[in-house]
């Protein structure tokens, strides 16, 4: 039923908004931006801005805000909503048994473009205010060429930014520029944390940023080597993309306008290195977790919960499935996914300390299976070369180096030749596909007729793996049977047969 009075989001209305939503209790006026935030996105605003909001909330402690940053013309559309709502969201909490918590976060400060002015950016990030620059900017944002193991010079935006300095379009560009201002005003370096899922992510930021700056300044280079902090992180909550019934449940049952809430499960974690170039807020008061070394974390939430999402998202869309929920539920995928984590991931994990992998793996199936959390398989398979390069592959590479199970993920890897080949599920219907590598997936995909190994020439996704006689065997066999019969559910059915 449509909420007859309904309240726009706004700082002049917070004191107005429906019984029940939660609202910050700290004065907003106050608060400073010790954080700038690279890559303003669902996933940002439910964890790190979360665990910031919490944080101000509880501590009093106002000198955290996030000011927001978009690099590219397509974040314009949240910049503006953002400004419209002085910066305020809804968090909106769906929990299994259907209990939803509304609450509006109030951290974020300001939401700069890149695109309008290059150089206002550069100019928050480097003044002394800001301790921290976090980033989440996907695992494809990074600019790793895996078949070098180095820095991708030769993407069109990296020659533009060593082009042109003042006027960057890449994070490396902005982060070199902002930090040499700080290096050559004689001030304290601050923190760049990476809050994207990519194992060691502090190292890769680092490896890839002292790359870039060392082709053009060496003392800056050597300087970031010394004395900036790149903490490794992992990250997790599981955030679904915001839907017009999302803001309509706002609107009609809650009585508040957001044009852009967000949607997330009730688990969150975020476990972090303890090493940062200056002061950080204290967010272990409100449940994150700081640690020595994060390696064993990281590995088991990458292996286990978004290579299971890729799992799932993958063999899911050619199985005309639609979201995370719907697919888990289904018995053999839910018997398919165990497998590949028992026999596939498990015995490659590092023991971690106060985790039992079996209880942990348990839960991630409870929060998949979360009917309130309608995750669809489209947002799941976004920039899949990515997410298999990182996600997959070094799963496969460390059963194929000791002698392990790889029947799961191979299929995994067969189906999503035949997915970027045939881009329809089993009923003909057109899938959702939004890769970067999209054309050269289909275009490499569409040779497996004529040369059942065309797709694993993708030296960038699957590096040298067509080497490895077990995995070419194996996959051919999964390749043949597929395009010969097209039916996903048979060949995962005579894996779990075969596993007993």
């Amino acid at each position: 039923m449509t909420n007859q009075n309904t309240i726009l989001l706004n700082q002049a209305n917070l004191a107005v908004l429906p019984e029940g939503v939660t609202v910050p209790n700290y004065d907003r006026s106050a608060v400073t931006a010790g954080i700038v935030h690279i890559g303003v996105g669902g996933f940002h605003r439910s964890h790190e801005a979360f665990y910031t909001d919490d944080y101000m909330q509880q501590s009093g402690d106002l000198s955290w805000g996030i000011c927001g940053v978009g690099l590219r013309e397509g974040d314009r559309k949240m910049q503006s909503i953002l400004k419209d709502q002085d910066f305020l969201y809804t968090l909106t909490v769906k929990h299994p048994n259907g209990q939803i918590e509304n609450r509006v976060i109030g951290c974020l400060t300001d939401f700069l473009l890149s695109c309008d002015d290059p150089q206002k950016v550069i100019d928050k990030m480097a003044s002394e205010e800001t301790k921290i620059v976090s980033l989440t900017i996907t695992e494809g944002g990074y600019n790793f060429n895996p078949v070098t193991d180095g820095f991708d010079f030769e993407h069109p935006d990296v020659v533009h930014d060593l082009a042109h300095p003042e006027s960057p379009r890449l994070v490396f560009g902005y982060l070199a520029a902002a930090l040499k201002i700080r290096k050559d005003a004689g001030k304290k370096p601050f923190t760049v944390q990476s809050c994207d899922n990519i194992q060691h992510n502090g190292n890769m930021t680092r490896k890839m940023l002292l790359a870039y700056v060392g082709k053009f300044d060496q003392d800056l280079a050597q300087w970031i080597a010394n004395d900036v902090q790149f903490p490794n992180a992992m990250v997790d909550r599981i955030t679904p993309a915001t839907t017009p019934a999302d803001m309509a449940y706002l609107t009609d049952e809650v009585g508040l306008q957001d044009n852009w809430p967000v949607v997330c499960e009730p688990f969150i974690q975020w476990i972090i290195e303890d090493k940062f170039s200056d002061t950080r807020p204290l967010w272990e008061q409100v449940g994150a977790q700081f640690v020595a070394d994060v390696t064993p974390y990281e590995k088991m939430k990458i292996r286990l919960l978004n290579a299971g999402h890729s799992v799932l998202g993958i063999l899911g869309s050619i199985d005309v499935q639609e979201t995370i929920d719907s697919a888990v539920q289904e018995p053999l995928f839910r018997r398919y996914l165990r497998l590949f984590m028992d026999s596939e991931v498990t015995p490659i994990l590092d023991p971690v300390p106060g985790i039992e992998l079996s209880e942990y793996k348990d839960v991630l199936f409870e929060r998949f299976s979360n009917p309130n959390i309608k995750d669809s398989l489209s947002r799941i398979c976004l920039e899949s070369s990515s997410k298999v390069a990182t996600f997959l592959m070094p799963t496969l590479l460390a059963n194929l180096a000791k002698h392990g199970k790889i029947e799961c993920v191979t299929l995994v890897l067969a189906a999503w030749c035949y997915y970027s080949d045939k881009r329809v599920n089993l009923r003909g219907e057109p899938l959702d596909i939004n890769d970067v590598m999209a054309d050269e997936l289909h275009k490499t995909a569409a040779l497996t007729a004529q040369n059942s190994l065309a797709f694993l020439q993708l030296e960038s996704v699957f590096g040298d793996v067509k080497s490895q006689p077990r995995f070419v065997t194996e996959y051919q066999k999964q390749i043949k049977t597929l395009y010969a019969h097209g039916d996903i559910k048979s060949q995962m059915q005579e894996i779990v047969n075969q596993a007993g």
